[in-house]
């Protein structure tokens, strides 16, 4: 009689078959063949009584609407705060994510300077032009307009993105912004602001002057086409 694997106390990646198992599809294949959650799933080892490694790791994917993202502001309490992430894996996610930061932190002259909006709609244009939902981004600038991170903040549906102003100064107090532009796309391929892109900026703005972080700008990107609000002197 097979042996129900759930039933299987210390359930572990090893119990997937061969060709299935991250580790080895890295050896195999490169590490670029990996998904986020095999990704996550190396770095973590195990799973726990019910959930495989890769069970556990689309858990913490699915923590918050920007998925792999949530882990570049994760903290210790958080990750504990999910079923199966103990002291001993969130230490080694958390430490993953620190060396990639500090990987990404070196050559800081290199970085991307913001001076027009032009620089960001060449960053992103082909990620978000066919989009078919609305995807709300920050980039989050220092004290010299040089981009830290590009932060994914909400999806929405067809028409309208769903974004909140604690959800967007949460990430740039996390990521020790100086400040930050606003981004978001139109699937209609037509970058026109609606009349909520523009209440929803406004308020961003005034929450983000209490708080002492400049909103710069709001970049709707449409298909090939852009509109930086800063430029039309709409904000």
């Amino acid at each position: 009689m097979k042996k129900n694997v759930n039933e299987n106390k210390g359930y572990t990646i090893k119990d997937l078959p061969l060709n299935e198992r991250p580790r080895e599809k890295l050896s195999k294949y490169g590490v670029n063949s990996l998904s986020n959650a095999e990704l996550i799933a190396v770095i973590i080892r195990t799973g726990q009584r019910e959930d495989t490694a890769i069970d556990l790791a689309n858990r913490i994917l699915s923590i918050d609407s920007s998925g792999i993202g949530f882990l570049s502001h994760a903290t210790m309490e958080e990750l504990k705060k999910i079923k199966g992430i103990g002291n001993c894996k969130a230490a080694q996610l958390l430490a993953a994510i620190e060396l990639g930061k500090r990987i990404s932190s070196q050559g800081v002259e290199d970085k991307l300077k913001i001076n027009s909006p032009s620089v960001i709609v060449e960053l992103l244009m082909e990620e978000m032009r066919y989009l078919k939902k609305e995807h709300f981004k920050i980039a989050i600038l220092d004290t010299k307009n040089q981009i830290i991170s590009i932060e994914n903040i909400s999806i929405g549906n067809l028409n309208a993105s769903i974004v909140h102003p604690r959800e967007v100064f949460n990430i740039a107090i996390k990521r020790s912004a100086n400040s930050i532009i606003l981004i978001h796309n139109h699937p209609s391929g037509d970058p026109t602001p609606s009349t909520e892109d523009i209440n929803i900026t406004h308020r961003l703005i005034e929450a983000g002057n209490i708080i002492g972080i400049k909103v710069l700008d709001h970049i709707i990107i449409g298909d090939n086409k852009h509109i930086s609000f800063k430029q039309r002197n709409i904000i």
